[in-house]
């Protein structure tokens, strides 16, 4: 249903964060005239009134819940109870306040941290359930997983419509490069880049550089979302990925060669690494909505280091 969001009035949750400037560019360029940004400094969605408040203010019949807190290993260590409420409550507030708002749909973006540590590779939904998260990420993960029951919960008992999608790692242009809260990419490109910058003679890079992540570029991210909220109308959760892993060792040697720095890269083995392995199975996203993701993993990431490079000079 190419035309679905055309006409509906859209509110977007994290609408001004970096996913969701693109799945915003996504919307306008199916021609959606009524995109509402959900603005965090406006509703606290921790809490059930502001929720309640933006649902009257803006009357929303589509909702895309972007909205989280995230950060990297380091801070997901140091403020594991904050990850785990504030993502919970914020969950499970967005979604019963569009059941009791009657809000037509609501698109929820999960997160690969939901998969057991030990979970078989490529990562398959069905597996979802078979473990516990890797440690540093699991208050996070668990928080999201709450959505898959909560959506499962309210389709059966009141045939509330909401879905669930599980996003692999993502980068491009305009990711978050702050040091305290990036993700690997971003933080790598921004390590490499300044070490060039300050003639660093070595960079310093957390783990021993063996564990392997999925990522995919935003642009595709977001394409698959939309798809999604057009096509697709069960609680069963979808990865959306690019079933391409690649080894921090490896990454890492990529960023600095297109950073052209040409010091030592050293391993801190001491620090953790997160889950061993992550790849994703996308083939129930392509079933299901026909995405598949396009941009080469090499093109994103010179894409990614040009913008890093520009924004830094400018």
């Amino acid at each position: 249903m190419p035309d679905f969001l055309k006409n509906k009035i859209i509110s977007i949750t994290g609408g001004n964060g970096f996913l969701g400037k693109h799945v915003i560019k996504r919307l306008e360029q199916r021609n959606c005239k009524k995109i509402l940004i959900v603005d965090h400094k406006t509703y606290n969605l921790v809490d059930g009134h502001d929720v309640q408040k933006m649902y009257q203010d803006q009357k929303p019949d589509i909702v895309f819940h972007l909205a989280a807190a995230v950060g990297g290993i380091g801070v997901n260590q140091r403020n594991p109870g904050i990850f785990f409420y504030d993502n919970a409550m914020m969950n499970l507030q967005v979604m019963h306040g569009g059941y009791f708002n009657k809000i037509e749909k609501i698109i929820s973006i999960g997160t690969v941290s939901v998969y057991p540590k030990d979970s078989p590779i490529p990562f398959s939904e069905k597996n979802i359930w078979e473990g516990y998260p890797e440690a540093t990420n699991a208050p996070y993960g668990i928080a999201k997983r709450i959505m898959h029951t909560h959506s499962i919960s309210y389709r059966k008992q009141y045939e509330y419509n909401s879905i669930l999608l599980i996003l692999t790692n993502l980068f491009g242009p305009g990711d978050n490069f702050n040091p305290e809260t990036s993700h690997v990419i971003a933080a790598l490109i921004k390590r490499f880049y300044d070490a060039k910058k300050n003639n660093e003679k070595e960079v310093v890079v957390w783990g021993n550089g063996e564990s392997t992540r999925d990522f995919c570029y935003v642009e595709d991210i977001a394409e698959g979302i939309v798809l999604a909220a057009e096509k697709y109308n069960k609680s069963d959760p979808v990865n959306i990925g690019t079933g391409y892993e690649i080894s921090i060792k490896n990454l890492a040697i990529k960023i600095a060669k297109l950073c052209n720095y040409k010091g030592d890269i050293k391993w801190n083995a001491s620090l953790p690494i997160g889950q061993p392995r992550r790849m994703l199975d996308t083939q129930k996203a392509f079933k299901e909505f026909g995405f598949k993701s396009k941009m080469d993993f090499d093109k994103g990431l010179v894409e990614s280091v040009k913008w890093y490079k520009e924004k830094s000079n400018s």
